[in-house]
């Protein structure tokens, strides 16, 4: 009979876990309190009563950028209408999009708003915009269904989790839908990428989709065509004055590429691994189970939603490149010199650009809030898998890109640079 019960109860709650319903318990993703970079900026600007600036130019664009840490070096453009405010975007006037570690920020020119989102502790991602309407004060309205029904649709499995596309486009900047999209990270052969965003840099003989539009560019016809691969001036597509930077580097979409899809599985081990406890200790409380009993089920859940996390923490699948590549901003040495070091001088952010992004193929998303904010559970997973790996003790052919080199040198680096590591890696 209990059997029977607790298979009624798994089968009840794995098609729960299948379709998450992210307003209920433990997750409460709408009306949970929130812990990221904008509810402490908006405690800050309250306490010293001192609100953002607008300008004529950008309303409050500059004040943001500088009162979250946001280096204009990050700025990228996109010309798809691919956004909330998709009237404003076009080739002649693409929306600019500047991140760091944890928060972007979208601009349209004379838009209604800034879009922003942002890595949360415990919501995943959080979206706000600002209206720039002076008279508003820069206030952050905090935004659910109306970001999530792009940021938390299939293209993200479901999950409310950050998205970047490469699409096809026509001269008004509408999408070609016959030619498909794609969803873009650090797997992606670059041939694939960029499709309906400006891309400054070289790839040598390497292609990629950005700086084109279905039909060809108007001004072409009459004059020599730019070859769309390698851009490194603006200037023939629009008014890059409008913009904070004339840039829009291949390093930085690089980056915001991989960081965006490590952030989104972070998201989701996160939610996977607090949904499968919360039913553990339903399942407990229903058959008198001590508090800390877990079922093989429930571990394996843990695990599975764990893994992905690791593999591309590790650069598992990364496309590889047949040339260098160069960026046209100060991003990469700026993103660069952020470390942390040790005390070889050496940094997960540091770039390698010629066969693949980083030197050490680790990422610095290991020192970020979503993976600071992981369930113990699921980060005590995560590191035994990453000790396994770099310590050689896993060979499995998801990991044979790393060599013996990479995986000391990572090892090193973690140990020396990421506080609150298990014991067991210190020995």
């Amino acid at each position: 009979m209990r059997l029977s019960i607790v298979f009624a109860f798994l089968l009840a709650t794995s098609s729960q876990a299948i379709a998450m319903d992210f307003d209920r318990f433990p997750i409460e993703y709408s009306t949970a309190k929130t812990d990221n970079a904008i509810s402490k900026l908006e405690r800050q600007l309250n306490a010293s009563k001192v609100p953002l600036k607008a300008d004529d130019e950008h309303g409050y664009l500059s004040s943001v950028l500088k009162a979250l840490d946001v280096p204009i070096s990050s700025q990228l453009l996109v010309y798809s209408k691919t956004s909330l405010q998709r009237s404003r975007i076009g080739p002649k006037t693409p929306r600019a999009i500047y991140f760091n570690d944890d928060v972007s920020v979208g601009y349209c020119r004379q838009g209604d708003v800034l879009e922003i989102a942002t890595s949360d502790i415990n919501l995943g991602v959080v979206f706000y915009t600002i209206e720039q309407n002076p008279a508003k004060r820069g206030a952050f309205i905090r935004q659910t269904e109306s970001c999530l029904i792009c940021h938390g649709s299939s293209s993200n499995r479901g999950y409310p989790g950050y998205l970047i596309r490469s699409v096809s486009t026509d001269r008004s900047g509408e999408l070609v839908l016959s030619l498909g999209s794609k969803r873009v990270d650090h797997t992606t052969p670059l041939e694939d990428r960029w499709g309906g965003w400006y891309v400054t840099g070289t790839v040598g003989k390497q292609t990629h989709l950005g700086n084109q539009i279905v039909g060809g560019w108007p001004w072409a016809e009459k004059n020599q065509p730019l070859e769309p691969a390698n851009v490194t001036d603006l200037k023939p597509y629009f008014t890059v004055a409008n913009y904070l930077s004339p840039h829009s580097d291949l390093i930085a979409l690089m980056v915001l590429e991989h960081q965006n899809e490590t952030h989104n599985r972070l998201i989701r081990a996160n939610f996977q691994t607090r949904q499968a406890l919360y039913e553990q200790a339903e399942m407990n409380k229903a058959f008198n189970e001590p508090a800390t009993y877990r079922t093989e089920g429930i571990t394996h859940r843990i695990e599975w939603a764990c893994e992905p996390v690791v593999q591309h923490l590790l650069f598992f699948e990364e496309a590889k490149l047949s040339e260098p590549v160069t960026g046209t901003s100060a991003f990469a040495k700026e993103f660069a010199a952020r470390g942390p070091f040790d005390s070889k001088k050496r940094s997960l952010r540091e770039f390698d650009l010629k066969t693949r992004m980083f030197r050490y193929p680790m990422s610095y998303v290991v020192y970020s809030t979503l993976f600071d904010g992981l369930p113990a559970e699921a980060k005590a997973r995560i590191w035994l898998r990453l000790w396994e790996v770099l310590t050689g003790k896993d060979q499995t052919k998801e990991f044979a890109h790393l060599s013996k080199a990479d995986r000391r040198a990572i090892l090193e680096i973690l140990r020396e640079t990421k506080p609150g590591l298990p014991d067991y890696w210190t020995k």
